[in-house]
């Protein structure tokens, strides 16, 4: 006998893409938004005391909160950084995660996340 998977709430099903989305995407991408602002030395956001985790925590929830309601409708716009499995309801949260470690692009999306902000970390480390 075949089972099938219930579906979950939407509900649950929107805040688990939500959070996929800001957690796996949105953090490490603002994240180095701020290192390369400090770099740069834009005081105006990341000078303020916990300015820098206010503008991370802002920018990955809309971020998460965007992402799944932008890429089904601009497919051309959002190829490399969407992630359908992440809405996909007859899926577990670990299902989903593990899919997306699967994918070969998940691979160099993290490597490059890693390369990136290590060297924008020396570089913000070497000019204080």
């Amino acid at each position: 006998m075949t089972a099938l998977a219930a579906p979950k709430l939407t509900t649950q099903n929107r805040l688990e893409c939500f959070a996929l989305y800001a957690l796996f995407q949105g953090v490490p991408l603002y994240s180095s938004v701020v290192l390369m602002m400090q770099l740069v030395a834009a005081s105006e956001i990341v000078g303020e005391r916990y300015g820098a985790t206010i503008f991370i925590v802002l920018a990955a929830s809309f971020h998460g909160m965007l992402t799944p309601w932008l890429a089904p409708r601009f497919p051309r716009f959002f190829r490399h950084n969407s992630a359908p499995m992440f809405a996909d309801a007859t899926l577990s949260f670990t299902e989903k995660v593990s899919r997306w470690l699967a994918e070969p692009k998940t691979a160099v999306e993290l490597l490059s996340n890693v390369l990136l902000m290590s060297v924008l970390v020396i570089g913000v480390a070497s000019i204080r």
